[in-house]
């Protein structure tokens, strides 16, 4: 009976972790401005992304204060199936979005207006599950292509201080009892 308890312990405390793990985009991730990329004057002051377990796929929620002082946020709620959703941002309707999940740790966002690809972006979660980088290539005034490189860092949460499941041994040893 002890056996099965401990079983039944470790299962309820590794459920987050393991949840947590079947989609490494969830949880919340704030930008690494030194690490970044961006053209002068456009990397954002401070920005943060949240992404969570939604009914029809996944939440995704921005924040973005800019270097000129002004802030952006961006919400929308999409399955990986790339079918296009509604972007809302604090004053109204944004460009619509898709998302397409090419690998376990891949996601490509493509950003769209009057039929037109207009930005596209590749997230990609680090095998460690704590770095996020997303390259964004759109074309500025004059047509040119330009990318931008964000790093994010996942936030310390409750559920992944503790503990990195990749850096150890998956397998649980349970002695029976006699």
């Amino acid at each position: 009976m002890k056996g099965f308890r401990f079983i039944v312990t470790v299962a309820v405390l590794l459920s987050p972790a393991i949840l947590h793990a079947a989609d490494p985009f969830l949880g919340k991730w704030s930008l690494d401005v030194k690490r970044s990329r961006y053209p002068v004057g456009a990397c954002p002051k401070e920005m943060t992304i949240e992404m969570a377990k939604a009914e029809h796929g996944v939440h995704y929620h921005s924040e973005t204060r800019l270097t000129s002082g002004g802030s952006i946020r961006a919400d929308y709620t999409a399955e990986y199936d790339g079918k296009a959703v509604i972007v809302i941002g604090a004053r109204g309707m944004l460009m619509p979005v898709s998302l397409k999940r090419t690998g376990p740790n891949v996601v490509i966002a493509t950003y769209t207006s009057g039929f037109q690809t207009v930005a596209t972006s590749r997230r990609i979660v680090s095998a460690d599950g704590g770095v996020m980088t997303i390259t964004t290539t759109s074309r500025d005034g004059a047509g040119k292509a330009v990318t931008h490189v964000g790093v994010y860092q996942r936030a310390k949460s409750a559920v992944t201080s503790g503990f990195d499941l990749s850096k150890g041994k998956t397998d649980l040893l349970v002695a029976r009892s006699p």
